[in-house]
């Protein structure tokens, strides 16, 4: 019996550690989004990443399956950045981030949120470019990128989104020309207000991005 009796001692300790690494991936997710924010308020204080699943964190909102599809820290006073590992939370459909000071630029890795309806990133202090790889959300109704400090022209790519409704880049540094096909035909210019855009694209005339 005494050649055995290492595995009696090895399965209690297994037990005994392994709650702490029973986090899902959504879970983990959130937890580096966690870590890469300033919370002077403690908005996320409930977010322990010892627990099974995210679901029962505050501004956390999951479906029957326990996956979660939405997070709500709009108007939070939080700061810092956005990282990659957003991509990973595969069935959310409304990431409400707007009206804090989240700066950075937007994780193009957010266009592995297939199932997104909703992103509102407005009112924060995001720079750089919009995405390209956003033109895979096909899901996707509102995007509100408005009052950050965007650069660079608006990707002809996301003329592609056919379900996209609401779509406001106003108060940004954004250049070029405004699209004019698919959804982008029936915005209201106050969707590109005080920006540097030089009006609808004149397709064959001049070029897209005519003015960056």
């Amino acid at each position: 019996m005494a050649s055995h009796s290492p595995l009696f001692l090895v399965l209690p300790i297994f037990l005994f550690i392994s709650p702490t690494f029973s986090t899902n991936s959504e879970g983990n997710a959130l937890h580096a989004l966690r870590s890469r924010l300033k919370d002077p308020k403690n908005v996320l204080q409930s977010w322990d990443p010892t627990l099974v699943n995210p679901c029962t964190w505050f501004h956390v909102t999951c479906d029957s399956n326990s996956h979660v599809v939405r997070l709500d820290l709009g108007n939070s006073n939080i700061s810092g950045s956005l990282g990659p590992e957003l991509g990973e939370l595969k069935h959310l459909q409304y990431l409400e981030l707007y009206k804090n000071n989240i700066g950075g630029k937007i994780p193009k890795e957010l266009a592995n949120l297939e199932s997104l309806i909703s992103m509102d990133l407005y009112g924060n202090k995001f720079e750089g470019r919009i995405p390209k790889t956003f033109a895979k959300l096909k899901s996707l109704r509102f995007l509100r990128l408005n009052d950050n400090k965007l650069a660079g022209s608006i990707p002809r790519e996301l003329t592609k989104l056919s379900n996209l409704k609401v779509f406001d880049v106003s108060n940004n540094d954004l250049c070029g020309t405004i699209p004019v096909d698919g959804p982008f035909g029936s915005f209201p210019m106050e969707s590109y207000a005080n920006n540097k855009l030089n009006g609808p694209e004149l397709k064959g005339l001049v070029p897209y991005d005519f003015g960056c």
